[in-house]
C-alpha cells in the first residue's frame, strides 16, 4: 500500500487576528515540511479563530477571512512551500442564494485544500454548529457532500467537526471507502469529553471503514478552552496517534493507506521519504491535572488575547481566592499578578496571615489595605444592620479592588466557586465584581481537590506547593460577622455539591432528587436558591467552561420566572 506522512496542526488561533493565525499557519507548515509531511491539516476555521459568533454575519468580515486564504497560498508558494497539500479551515460565504427559490446567503464554515499557490478544492458545510456553544445559521450550500482529494492513488475525504457527530445522513455516510478521513475540529473542553470524542472516532471508522484522523485547536476564547486531542485511528478503531493535551503540536506520522478511488481532485505529490515516522500516543492526565491546565490556559489566553499587563485579586486566606492565585501564578507568572489582603474588623489573625503566607509561597506582588474606616464612613451615612451591613464590606472590597484596577491597569480575577454561584452566596458589586472568574464553574468540593493536587504535584518536583495547608484545612467563611462559617447558611458543601450535580449537570427535579434519598426540606431550599439566584449568575464575570452545562453558556433560566421546583405532597406520592 503506499504511504502518506500526515500532520495534524494543533495550535492556538486568535479570534479575529487573521494576519496572526495565517503567519502561526505558516510557521507551522514550515515545521512540517522539515519532517517531510505530504499533507498538513488545520482545525476548523483556524484562520479566523473559533468561535467568532455574530461577526460571521458581517460581510467585512467574511471578505477579510477569504482575502486572507488567498494570500495565505500565495505565502506559502512565496516560502518554497507551495507543494505541501495544506487543508485550512475559514470562513466563506454562499454568494449563490440557497438553490431552492429562497433567497438565503451567509456564512459558511468551510475547508480549502491548498497547493502551488492557489485554492485547489473547498468544503462547505450547511452551518455553523450549535452544542449549546455555538449559535447556529442555516444556509444551504449546494452539493452537501465531503470534499475528496487524492494523493499517491489514495482518495482522501474531508469533513467538518459536526459531520463527525451525526448519527444519521449528512456527509460522512458518503466517505466509505476513501483511505482517509481528514476531520477539522474546533471542540471545546469538557470533562470526560476526550473518552467521548475516542469513542466516536472509532465507531465512525470502524462504521465506514476508513482511518480517522481528527485534528483540533488549542486555547481559551472567553469562556471556553480548548484542549486539542488530536488523534488517529484506522478502520478497525485502533488508536494509531494522539497528540499531547492542551499542548502546541506538529503530530507527524506515516499511514499506509489503501489506493483507489476515482473521487475528487489529483494533486501532486512530492517524493516519499526514505526514513520511518512511527505513530505515538501522548499519555493522558489524570482528571484533576486535565481541570487544572484547562483553567490554566483559558486564563492565560483571557489575559494575554486580551492585552492585559497584570491580574489583581483579593486575598482572604481562604480557599477559593488560594486556588485562584496559585493558577493564575502559574498562567501569567507571579510578577504579573497582585495580591491585595482586605481586611476588616472581623477578619481572623489567620485569614491576613495565611494570605501573607500565599503571597510568599507564590512569590506574586502583595499588598493589605483595611476596608475599616471606609466601611465606618459607610456606616455612618447608613448606619445599616443585619446583611445589609454584611455585604457592604463585601462590596467595599469590590470597590477598592476595582479602583485599583482602574489606577492599575489590573484585570481584576473574581474568585467565586460554582456551588456559591449556584445558590447565590456572593454579593452583586462585592466578591462578584470583575472581569474574568477562573473557578466559576469549579464546585467547591473539586476546589479542595484541586488545591490538594496543586500541592501534591509542587512537592513531587521538589517545590513549595503554593496554597498553605490552613487555606485548605479550615473551614471556610466569609468573615463578615463574628465566628461565621459558612454552613451557618448552607449545607455541608459535598451534600450541596451532590445535589447541585443532579439539579444543574443533569436537570432532575425536585421529586427525582428526594427520590434518590436527599432529605425533602434541603431539596426544596437548594432548588429555590438557586433558581432564586438566577438574575445575581446574569451578572457574575465570564469564567472558563470546564462543565457540560457552565452558567450563563449552557444553562439560563428566564430572570423573571414564577417556577419553583417544590417538594411532592403526601397525595402525589
Amino acid at each position: 500500500m503506499p504511504r502518506l506522512r500526515l500532520a495534524l496542526a494543533q495550535a492556538d488561533p486568535t479570534v479575529g487576528d487573521l494576519a496572526g493565525n495565517a503567519e502561526q499557519a505558516l510557521d507551522a507548515v514550515r515545521a512540517a515540511a522539515d519532517l517531510d509531511a505530504d499533507v498538513i491539516a488545520f482545525p476548523e476555521m483556524f484562520l479566523t479563530g473559533y468561535p467568532i459568533e455574530d461577526l460571521a454575519l458581517r460581510p467585512s468580515f467574511q471578505d477579510a477571512s477569504r482575502a486572507t486564504l488567498e494570500r495565505f497560498a500565495e505565502d506559502l508558494d512565496r516560502n518554497g512551500l507551495g507543494a505541501r497539500i495544506v487543508i485550512m479551515g475559514y470562513l466563506d460565504r454562499n454568494d449563490t442564494g440557497s438553490g431552492l427559490g429562497q433567497p438565503h446567503r451567509g456564512p459558511i464554515n468551510a475547508a480549502a485544500v491548498i497547493q502551488h499557490g492557489e485554492v485547489r478544492a473547498r468544503y462547505a458545510k450547511h452551518h455553523l454548529p450549535n452544542y449549546g456553544v455555538f449559535d447556529e445559521f442555516r444556509y444551504f450550500v449546494p452539493g452537501d457532500e465531503p470534499c475528496f482529494i487524492r494523493v499517491r492513488g489514495i482518495e482522501i475525504a474531508l469533513a467538518i467537526c459536526e459531520d463527525l457527530w451525526r448519527d444519521a445522513g449528512g456527509p460522512i455516510t458518503q466517505t466509505h471507502g476513501a483511505g482517509l478521513l481528514i476531520v477539522l475540529n474546533g471542540s471545546p473542553y469538557e470533562r470526560d469529553k476526550d473518552d467521548v470524542r475516542l469513542e466516536l472516532c472509532q465507531r465512525r471508522a470502524r462504521d465506514y471503514a476508513v482511518t480517522l484522523a481528527y485534528v483540533n485547536m488549542i486555547g481559551g476564547q472567553d469562556e471556553l478552552v480548548f484542549d486539542g486531542d488530536s488523534l488517529i485511528v484506522d478502520p478497525h478503531g485502533t488508536l494509531l496517534a494522539r497528540a499531547k493535551p492542551f499542548a502546541h503540536e506538529i503530530m507527524v506520522c506515516d499511514l499506509e493507506l489503501p489506493a483507489g478511488g476515482s473521487r475528487g481532485v489529483e494533486l501532486s505529490s512530492l517524493a516519499q521519504p526514505s526514513d520511518a515516522r512511527l505513530p505515538t500516543i501522548a499519555a493522558r492526565p489524570d482528571d484533576l491535572a486535565e481541570v487544572y491546565e484547562a483553567l490554566t490556559l483559558g486564563l492565560r489566553d483571557y489575559v494575554n488575547k486580551n492585552g492585559f499587563a497584570s491580574v489583581i485579586l483579593g486575598l482572604s486566606g481562604g480557599i477559593d481566592s488560594a486556588l485562584v492565585a496559585a493558577i493564575a501564578c502559574d498562567a501569567v507568572g507571579a510578577d504579573r499578578v497582585y495580591g491585595v489582603s482586605l481586611p476588616s474588623v472581623y477578619s481572623s489573625e489567620h485569614s491576613r496571615s495565611d494570605a501573607q503566607d500565599l503571597a510568599k509561597r507564590t512569590g506574586m506582588h502583595f499588598r493589605t489595605v483595611s476596608i475599616e474606616p471606609m466601611v465606618d464612613a459607610f456606616q455612618g451615612q447608613l448606619a445599616l444592620a443585619g446583611l445589609a451591613e454584611e455585604n457592604l464590606q463585601a462590596r467595599v472590597r469590590g470597590t477598592t479592588l476595582m479602583a485599583l484596577s482602574n489606577a492599575e491597569g489590573h484585570l481584576v480575577l473574581a474568585t467565586g466557586n460554582k456551588s456559591e454561584i449556584s445558590v447565590g452566596y456572593s454579593t452583586i458589586y462585592g466578591d462578584a465584581v470583575g472581569g474574568f472568574a477562573p473557578i466559576k464553574d469549579v464546585p467547591k468540593t473539586m476546589v479542595w481537590a484541586l488545591a490538594s493536587w496543586r500541592n501534591q504535584d509542587a512537592a513531587s518536583r521538589g517545590e513549595v506547593p503554593p496554597i498553605p495547608d490552613n487555606s485548605i484545612t479550615k473551614p471556610p467563611s466569609a468573615e463578615l460577622r463574628p465566628d461565621q462559617v459558612d454552613q451557618d447558611s448552607l449545607p455541608p458543601y459535598d451534600l450541596l455539591d451532590d445535589i447541585l450535580d443532579d439539579y444543574v449537570e443533569h436537570d432532575r427535579g425536585a421529586a427525582d432528587l428526594i427520590e434518590q434519598g436527599f432529605e425533602a426540606a434541603i431539596v426544596e431550599r437548594i432548588l429555590q436558591l438557586t433558581d432564586a439566584a438566577e438574575y445575581k449568575r446574569r451578572q457574575y464575570p465570564p469564567g472558563t467552561k470546564i462543565s457540560l452545562k457552565a452558567f450563563g453558556r449552557d444553562r439560563r433560566l428566564p430572570v423573571t420566572n414564577r417556577w419553583r421546583e417544590s417538594a411532592p405532597t403526601s397525595q402525589e406520592t
